[in-house]
């Protein structure tokens, strides 16, 4: 019986912060972070380099209010990321000093539209977590 009330009471003192985990809660004191992935992927031609590129693009940032805008957005935010990269150089983005630049110009791309659309910075980064060039 008394190691039975001791797990219940391990169980119970774990159930808080257990459950926060569960539920993806934040810790008050630091930073959230949130992510939205632009989907489907971003397939388009190459201006020059190679025939085309494919690539999956994840936002974050640090303000959950600020995804509904960004997927409010999302259209706008898609037309402007295939007409950066359409203007693309296959052989600079086969190197990964040039997918970088890409991400860096993607980055202020994404923030112009959400700037344009909601008059506030809503996107505090952008990362590829797919990238395919041929």
């Amino acid at each position: 019986m008394r190691n039975f009330l001791t797990l219940l009471t391990l169980l119970l003192a774990l159930h808080g912060p257990l459950a926060a985990f569960a539920s993806g809660a934040e810790d008050k004191d630091g930073p959230g972070y949130f992510y939205h992935s632009l989907s489907p992927a971003l397939v388009t031609n190459l201006a020059a380099g190679g025939k085309y590129l494919r690539c999956d693009v994840q936002l974050m940032s640090e303000d959950a209010a600020a995804l509904p805008d960004v997927q409010l957005h999302a259209p706008a935010l898609r037309h402007e990321l295939l007409m950066l990269l359409s203007e693309q150089d296959g052989t600079k983005l086969k190197t990964p000093d040039g997918r970088e630049q890409l991400r860096k110009e993607a980055l202020e791309a994404v923030r112009k539209v959400m700037r344009e659309q909601t008059g506030k910075n809503t996107v505090d980064d952008l990362f590829f977590t797919a990238f395919f060039v041929q």
